[in-house]
C-alpha cells in the first residue's frame, strides 16, 4: 500500500492501514487540512468539487463532501467531470479552491485529491506545505450544527467547457465539418467517455468510433497513454479507415494521437503539433518542461517566438509561461495548457485545435508529423542506496560535463548539439531518472548509456 504526500495533492492506493495507504481517516485528515486553508486563504468558505469514474470515486466524494460540509463549507458538486472542467468552474463559481477526485494516469487501485488554488490552478509549493502542515497539527475548528455547508449538484459543466473551447478564435467549427473527419477515441472506461463525444459532436464530426467510453472505472488497459498500452485502437483506426485516433488518460489532462496507419503521433508531439497551430496564427512564446522534446523550441524559434524550459511540474510550467508571457504550454506527455482559456493541461482544447490545425493543413496525420523535426526520447533510470548523495553525485556530473550548455533548474540538464540529457531525482524514491533525447533512438540510447556509465565510474571512485 502505498501513500504519498507531495505539495500538489495526496495520492494512494486505497485500502491497508491509516496513513500507509489512501484510507478514509488519511482522506478526512488531508480534506480538513485543505479546507481550512482555503478559509484561511480566501476567507471563501465554497469548494468544486468533480471526479473521475475510478471505482473508488463515489465512496472518496463522499468522504470528501461530509469534511467540508463539516467545516462548514459550501460544495459545488460537479459529479463525473475532468481536471480541466474543475479548474475552469472554480473562478467561475467563485469559489475559494477546487478538489478533483483523480489519480490521473495511475491504474485503478489508486485514488487522489488534486488541490486548486482560488484560480483553479494547482496550489504552490509554499501552499501546499502548508497544508500539510495542518494536517499534521491536525488544529481543525469544525462548524456547529447550524453552520454546516450545502452541497450543490452541479451538472452544466460539460457544456460550459465546450461553450468556452467553441468560442476561442482559433477553434474552426466549419474546417472541422468540412473535413467529415472519421475518429476512433479510447477514453479508458473514465470520464473522456462523457466529455470526448460530446465535444466531437459540437465540433461537427459526424463520424465517432468510440472505444472504452462507458464510464465505471473499469479500465480495460493500463490508463497510461503510452504506445504499449494503445494496441487496440490502433486496430480499430485501421479496420474502421478512420483518419486519426484520440486517446486521453482518466480526468483528460492528457492527450496523444494515433495516426491512420495505426502508428503512433507520439503523446511528445500533441504539444508541439498544436503549439504550431497556434504560433503561425498568434506569435509568442511557448514553455515546456525540461524533460520534453526540443522539437517545441525548434517550432516556437521558427516562427520567431523564443521558446523557454521550466523545471518538472504543472506548476513550474504554468509559472515559467506566466513569467515569460507563452501563448502556449505544456509538458511532453500528451498536457496542452492554452492560456487563452485556463493554465491547466486540457486534453479538451487541445482536440479542438488539433482537428482545426489537422483540417488546416488538408492532409493525413502521418504527414502532418513528417512536417517535424524528427526526435527521440530515451528514458532510463539508475536505482541508489537511500543513504546516496544525490546532489553531490549531479554535481560531479556536471563538473565533467562543464564545457557543456547546462541548467540545474530541476537536476541537471546537458545540452550536446541537438541532443540532450536530463538528470533528475525521483521524488518519491531513491532513483535518478535519466533521459536523453537525439535525432534517432541509437543516438539518444547511446547519449543515456554513456551517461549511466559516467555515473557508475564516479560511485566507484567514492
Amino acid at each position: 500500500m502505498t501513500l504519498i504526500k507531495s505539495i500538489s495533492g495526496i495520492r494512494g492506493t486505497i485500502g491497508g492501514v491509516a496513513g500507509n495507504g489512501l484510507t478514509p481517516i488519511d482522506i478526512v485528515k488531508f480534506t480538513a487540512a485543505y479546507g481550512a486553508w482555503v478559509i484561511e486563504k480566501t476567507g471563501i468558505k465554497k469548494i468544486v468539487l468533480g471526479r473521475d469514474a475510478r471505482i473508488s470515486g463515489e465512496m472518496v466524494n463522499n468522504l470528501v463532501t461530509g469534511t467540508l460540509q463539516g467545516l462548514g463549507i459550501e460544495v459545488i458538486d460537479l459529479g463525473l467531470s475532468t481536471t480541466p472542467t474543475v479548474e475552469i468552474a472554480v473562478p467561475l463559481e467563485q469559489a475559494g479552491g477546487g478538489i478533483i477526485l483523480t489519480a490521473s494516469h495511475n491504474p485503478k487501485q489508486w485514488n487522489a485529491l488534486k488541490l486548486l488554488n482560488e484560480k483553479g490552478e494547482f496550489i504552490s509549493d509554499a501552499d501546499g506545505k502548508d497544508v500539510l502542515e495542518l494536517a499534521e497539527r491536525a488544529d481543525f475548528n469544525f462548524a456547529e450544527v447550524n453552520d454546516l455547508g450545502k452541497v450543490i449538484h452541479n451538472d452544466t459543466y460539460l457544456q460550459k467547457h465546450i461553450d468556452v473551447i467553441l468560442e476561442l478564435p482559433l477553434v474552426d467549427i466549419a474546417a472541422i465539418k468540412n473535413a467529415n473527419f472519421k475518429v476512433a477515441i479510447d477514453c479508458v472506461n473514465s470520464t473522456g467517455g462523457i466529455f470526448v463525444p460530446a465535444l466531437l459532436k459540437a465540433l461537427g464530426v459526424q463520424t465517432v468510433y468510440e472505444l472504452y467510453c462507458t464510464p465505471d472505472g473499469d479500465f480495460p488497459h493500463n490508463p497510461e497513454p503510452l504506445p504499449e498500452n494503445l494496441t487496440e485502437i490502433a486496430k480499430v483506426v485501421q479496420n474502421k479507415n478512420a483518419d486519426l485516433g484520440i486517446v486521453v488518460d482518466p480526468d483528460v489532462d492528457r492527450l496523444c494521437f494515433v495516426c491512420e496507419d495505426g502508428s503512433m503521433f507520439g503523446e511528445e508531439y500533441t504539444l508541439v503539433a498544436v503549439a504550431d497551430y497556434i504560433l503561425k496564427n498568434t506569435p509568442g512564446n511557448s514553455v515546456s518542461n525540461l524533460s520534453s522534446t526540443r522539437a517545441l523550441r525548434d517550432v516556437t524559434e521558427k516562427s520567431g517566438g523564443q521558446y523557454n524550459a521550466s523545471a518538472v511540474g504543472e506548476v513550474n510550467v504554468v509559472n515559467k509561461m506566466k513569467e515569460t508571457n507563452a501563448i502556449i504550454g505544456g509538458e511532453g506527455n500528451g498536457g496542452i495548457i492554452y492560456p487563452e482559456l485556463h493554465y491547466g493541461r486540457d486534453a479538451l482544447v487541445g482536440i479542438a485545435l488539433f482537428l482545426t490545425h489537422l483540417a488546416k493543413f488538408g492532409k493525413s496525420v502521418s504527414l502532418l508529423k513528417s512536417s517535424y523535426p524528427t526526435y527521440h526520447i530515451s528514458k532510463n533510470k539508475i536505482t541508489l542506496t537511500p543513504e546516496m548523495d544525490i546532489d553531490a553525485l549531479l554535481l560531479k556530473v556536471q563538473e565533467k560535463y562543464k564545457n557543456q550548455p547546462n541548467s540545474t533548474i530541476d537536476g541537471l540538464k546537458i545540452e550536446f548539439d541537438n541532443e540532450w540529457v536530463h538528470l533528475r531525482r525521483s521524488n518519491t524514491e531513491p532513483i535518478i531518472r535519466i533521459y536523453s533525447e537525439a535525432q534517432n533512438e541509437t543516438i539518444a540510447e547511446n547519449l543515456a548509456a554513456k551517461i549511466i556509465s559516467d555515473i557508475k565510474e564516479i560511485l566507484k571512485l567514492n
